[in-house]
């Protein structure tokens, strides 16, 4: 326990053993660690000591920014006791100085934008107009003088990026030169599930797959996070773009007699048709040959001939983006993406990915991956991985849907916080259940008293969580901020983070006279934003949120049904508990936090066997007692 570097709280010195001992035998551990279990820096301690005696490196995979900060100030308090050295990656989009600079070319996707840069840094070392400044003065600068510094100070990535701004320098360069010296590497997920990027960071790093150990923190999201990376989408839109392309750059046949136009006319149609045909509410299933069987009935051709057109369609897209990046445009072409699009369509395995109709505005053919492992299966490749999060139980469930072997590890520790901090009750009058919602005009209605209730009586920071956007909007439509007496504020579909922290941050300053803040469940908030203290107090959950009975999830559902007889359990029940753990998790962030949650949902006590809870008719009485109870000098409204 050398490298802990403070006073242990209960269980961590477990906590720590345990990841040593998987991390030095390459193997895998699902563990689950409650609120005030300091997981990243017990994760830190513990795969380090085993990294530093077998030669292995860290690999600390987060979700946000914040996350990945918190991994480097860990470090910092491990590295007083022992000097470790690690670094934060971050991808172009907010390290390059040219790419943040310019918005057209900050949109770009890695791929894209690797490209540009690998051009821009040709232009500099054949001395040619057009290279990147940044890069030429990385070359000529002191790198021992750069490491150092990074030594002393670990600096986060936006420290690292700041110091490189104030020199002229440029910080991507620079965090793949540094990764091959440190033992720790920080980085978003994509930085290794996304295959082209992870052979680079490998590269980079300079190790071999078997000697790195990766720690993914807030687990939960990973296997969505996966299917995610795995899937594909044509749309309306982007199809309308490569009508645009064709206009600006021309039109050649890929097939004798038909043209990319001819192609991208005949997609739209048969995107029309699905839509009218199959499309029940916001998505539906496509039947697997649908789009290859319309497209070779339009143009008298067999399955070669659809490869042989998304072929010449990807190479008159190449010609187009190396033009765009010899100018230095962003090397986009949707005429490539077009081809590339039904290239991977017409080879899909049927039993890994569903083909759907995507209705609304820009309605699409999504080819949606079902199964995760597609993706997490390198981890088997591993010197051994930490998956970690509050919320990660059922543990079985998790280590079986990314396709961890069956000998891994599971455990579970608690939370060090006092119990009795906090309080969980449901009501039994009303529910989200569509089929209730529907047949009962009124219970929307009671749902919306409740929520009135609970926040004009009690004075303390209060977040309101939907199960989605539509609820909380029906909840705005009727009018329920007019009948709240308190300030509200509004977590927004879309918005952009530096707003979306806009609103927590006057949220949180309006603790002292208690304000309301709408959410939804799974977002931003309910995931990824700490609120200690009195910054929130109450949570109340508006139904529980249950996935809609879409296309893609009755497909995920008999997916997990069929692999492993537990459909439900897999794609229900388990995300949905996920859900609303994470957002009464906000709660309690500290051992002297105080909160209290309401559940208004009769389904709630479905979750009973793992989650404490309580049912109660009277919500805001029962509330006005539990913080006498645990305040008993304030004065309670």
């Amino acid at each position: 326990m050398e490298l802990f570097p403070y006073d242990p709280r209960p269980n961590q010195l477990d906590f720590i053993k345990i990841v040593e001992k998987v991390a030095e035998e390459g193997r895998h551990l699902c563990l689950e660690s409650g609120t005030g279990t300091g997981k990243t820096v017990c994760a830190l301690s513990g795969s380090l000591q085993a990294a530093l005696r077998t030669g292995k490196k860290v690999l600390y995979l987060t979700r946000t920014n914040s996350q990945e900060r918190q991994v480097m100030l860990e470090l910092r308090r491990i590295s007083e006791r022992h000097e470790v050295f690690g670094i934060a990656i971050q991808g172009r989009q907010v390290t390059c100085p040219l790419f943040r600079r310019d918005p057209e070319l900050k949109a770009g996707s890695p791929d894209e934008l690797s490209r540009l840069c690998r051009e821009k840094k040709r232009k500099v070392l054949q001395d040619k107009e057009g290279g990147c400044r940044f890069f030429k003065e990385t070359r000529l600068s002191d790198m021992e003088e750069i490491s150092a510094h990074c030594r002393k100070n670990l600096p986060t990535a936006e420290e690292f990026v700041d110091f490189c701004d104030s020199k002229g320098l440029c910080p991507h360069e620079l965090m793949k030169e540094l990764a091959r010296e440190a033992r720790v590497v920080a980085a978003p997920y994509a930085y290794f599930f996304i295959p082209f990027i992870r052979n680079s960071l490998i590269d980079w790093m300079d190790i071999a797959l078997e000697d790195l150990v990766v720690i993914i923190d807030e687990a939960h999201n990973l296997p969505e996070y996966t299917r995610e990376v795995e899937s594909f989408q044509m749309t309306q839109w982007s199809m309308e773009a490569v009508e645009k392309e064709i206009d600006e750059y021309g039109d050649p046949e890929v097939l004798d007699g038909v043209s990319i136009r001819d192609i991208t006319v005949e997609v739209k149609r048969l995107l029309g048709m699905a839509i009218s045909e199959y499309l029940i509410d916001e998505d539906g299933l496509i039947p697997p040959s649908y789009l290859e069987e319309g497209l070779m009935e339009a143009f008298t051709m067999s399955s070669r001939g659809i490869t042989t057109a998304a072929k010449a369609m990807m190479e008159q897209g190449e010609i187009i983006r190396e033009r765009k990046v010899q100018d230095s445009r962003l090397p986009r072409s949707y005429i490539y993406a077009l081809g590339s699009f039904l290239t991977y369509w017409s080879s899909l395995e049927e039993g890994e990915y569903v083909k759907l109709i995507i209705g609304g505005d820009n309605p699409c053919f999504r080819a949606y991956c079902l199964d995760p492992v597609v993706t997490t299966s390198i981890l088997l490749s591993c010197g051994g991985s930490i998956h970690m999060s509050g919320t990660l139980a059922p543990l079985a469930e998790y280590r079986d849907s990314i396709g961890l072997p069956y000998d891994a590890t599971l455990a579970t520790f608690p939370s060090p916080f006092p119990p009795e901090n906090k309080v969980v009750m449901y009501v039994e009058d009303v529910t989200s259940k569509y089929e209730e919602l529907s047949q009962d005009e009124n219970m929307v209605g009671r749902m919306e008293d409740h929520v009135v209730g609970i926040c004009n009586v009690m004075d303390r920071n209060t977040v309101v969580f939907f199960p989605s956007y539509s609820m909380m909007d029906r909840f705005i439509a009727d009018k329920a901020l007019t009948r709240i007496k308190r300030k509200v504020h509004v977590e927004e579909k879309g918005m952009a983070q530096a707003d979306l922290m806009e609103v927590v941050s006057r949220f949180k300053g309006d603790r002292e006279r208690g304000a309301v803040l709408f959410a939804v469940m799974g977002g931003r908030i309910s995931e990824g934003i700490d609120f200690p203290d009195k910054d929130l107090q109450v949570a109340v959950i508006v139904g529980v949120p249950y996935p809609k009975p879409t296309a893609k999830q009755r497909a995920l559902m008999h997916f997990y049904e069929t692999k492993f007889r537990k459909g439900w359990e897999y794609t229900v029940k388990a995300p949905t508990y996920r859900k609303m753990a994470q957002a009464i998790g906000r709660l309690i962030r500290t051992e002297t936090d105080v909160g209290a949650a309401v559940i208004l949902d009769r389904r709630a006590k479905q979750f009973s066997d793992r989650m404490e809870m309580e049912e109660t008719e009277e919500p805001v009485n029962e509330l006005v007692r539990f913080f006498k109870l645990m305040s008993p000098s304030e004065k309670v409204y």
